[in-house]
């Protein structure tokens, strides 16, 4: 299941996984954010064990929003070792997220 993430370093998140992170910057307000969600969930049990699913809301995290140029909602971002790898705009359906996935992990 993707966790709404409380931190108190988004570093420390990121260096801490010996996963791929895979970071939802959504909103509560906004639809496809609210459609993304059942997707991640099904891309999270598909890719169980391989990838961690870690929601963060823009609104309470303006400073990442910023830090890492989120305009669009929903925006995804796959970090690998901390660093950003892979970033996905939109709705995708959840063959083509695990699809996309599949080739960074």
């Amino acid at each position: 299941m993707a966790t709404k993430q409380q931190f108190s370093s988004f570093a420390d998140l990121l260096a801490g996984s010996e996963q791929p992170v895979l970071v939802d910057f959504y909103a509560t307000w906004c639809g496809p954010c609210q459609m993304m969600a059942p997707i991640l969930e099904q891309v999270n049990g598909q890719l169980k064990g391989r990838l961690k699913v870690v929601k963060i809301d823009s609104d309470r995290y303006p400073q990442l929003a910023s830090q890492y140029q989120i305009h669009a909602l929903p925006t995804l971002v796959l970090f690998k070792q901390g660093q950003p790898v892979d970033r996905i705009e939109g709705v995708l359906t959840a063959d083509q997220l695990v699809q996309r996935l599949q080739a960074q992990l």
